[in-house]
């Protein structure tokens, strides 16, 4: 027991066991009903931590999330350990759930060729004095998932550390990649530059599993597209 307040504490479990620890560690979707719940109400009861509190709460609806939401306020503080804060909290989270299951997903925008690519990016990209250097991810059926800034640079150029586009690309665990920068001075050819970081990221985006689709360079209301010239 703690202390303060006689209840049960879980701070002296183990880090993995603890639920907002072991989220930490290993993620949201590694823990139980029972432990989501837990980080709720934070605290169980004098004979129950707050993960047990939270098992026999939901015992009493047969494991059903779908009955725990159809709780009240006023059942919930039935619970030794539930007081009407706790009971609000766990209310309110069912409720939100609730509302993420009605909320419609965002559309996500579809890049069928390089006019999507480059409408995706023009907005960030036409009217700054500088470069800029993004990358767009897809799934599998082209559909983006984010855009996410690399770098900036100067007038002439910026940088491009192959290791932080793939951490990028890693991260929205992706299927395809399209690379999109700048040239502020209007000129759209590639520079050599732009052709070796093209072709680093398509070796590094193959052995990863993904695709390079496309390497845009923006200017103006023009494009330059690797893909449309055959040069991936």
């Amino acid at each position: 027991m703690d202390s303060a307040g006689g209840r049960l504490s879980i701070k002296k479990l183990a880090a993995e066991d603890r639920p907002r620890e072991k989220a930490l560690l290993k993620g949201l979707s590694t823990l139980s009903d029972a432990e989501l719940m837990a980080i709720l109400i934070s605290s169980g009861n004098s004979a129950e931590t707050a993960v047990q509190l939270s098992q026999r709460i939901l015992n009493g609806v047969s494991n059903s999330l779908n009955a725990l939401g159809k709780l009240s306020v006023k059942e919930l503080t039935d619970y030794r350990g539930i007081g009407e804060a706790k009971a609000v909290t766990i209310v309110a989270a069912m409720e939100l759930g609730r509302r993420r299951g009605l909320d419609e997903p965002a559309k996500r925008e579809s890049i069928r060729g390089s006019d999507d690519a480059f409408r995706l990016f023009y907005h960030l990209l036409c009217d700054i004095p500088h470069e800029e250097l993004w990358i767009a991810t897809t799934n599998s059926a082209a559909k983006v998932i984010g855009k996410i800034k690399i770098s900036q640079g100067g007038l002439g150029e910026t940088s491009a550390d192959l290791r932080f586009i793939m951490k990028a690309a890693i991260s929205t665990t992706c299927h395809g990649i399209i690379l999109c920068h700048n040239h502020p001075s209007g000129n759209l050819q590639p520079s050599r530059q732009d052709d070796a970081l093209t072709a680093r990221v398509g070796e590094a985006a193959k052995l990863m599993g993904m695709l390079l689709l496309d390497h845009i360079i923006v200017s103006d209301k023009h494009y330059y597209s690797y893909a449309d010239e055959g040069r991936l």
